[in-house]
């Protein structure tokens, strides 16, 4: 008896820069050289929506700042995202792919983006480390249970 369900498949559509923004507010003087390195903040941030039954936009967005005491050298941020089509995987598997797969797939593209506005904005480019994606979904579903514990205490 062949199998009437389809074989998972998690494909790219599409992958879009939503915005980019980058700032260098003390330029030219921003770009002298330093006694020491900037304290740089990373942000991340993963969302996703249904378009239809199968299709997902999901959105990846990292902003950076570098300051330096308290002066900010350069502020980059970047919403990118991608369309995907997820088909032939059980509903308990869908919140983990939109979370944690398709940002995965989207990083790399996001790195490069930034790495490439900070060098065009005057600086070494900023190599964003890996980002565990998994470890973030989980914070984020605890988070979750504890609003839903409050809501109903």
């Amino acid at each position: 008896m062949a199998d009437e369900t389809a074989s998972p498949s998690l494909n790219i559509l599409a992958q879009y820069t939503k915005d980019l923004s980058f700032e260098n507010p003390g330029a030219p003087r921003s770009l002298q050289a330093r006694d020491k390195a900037p304290n740089i903040n990373i942000n991340v941030n993963v969302n996703a929506n249904p378009l239809s039954e199968t299709d997902f936009d999901v959105v990846l967005t990292l902003s950076a700042e570098a300051k330096d005491d308290n002066k900010v050298v350069f502020a980059a941020e970047l919403v990118y995202g991608g369309v995907f089509r997820i088909t032939g995987f059980p509903q308990e598997h869908m919140l983990p792919l939109l979370f944690i797969e398709c940002p995965r797939l989207l990083f790399p593209f996001a790195r490069q983006i930034i790495a490439d506005v900070t060098r065009n904005g005057g600086f070494p480019p900023l190599m964003i480390d890996p980002i565990d994606f998994a470890q973030m979904f989980s914070q984020r579903m605890a988070e979750e249970q504890v609003k839903a514990q409050t809501l109903n205490s």
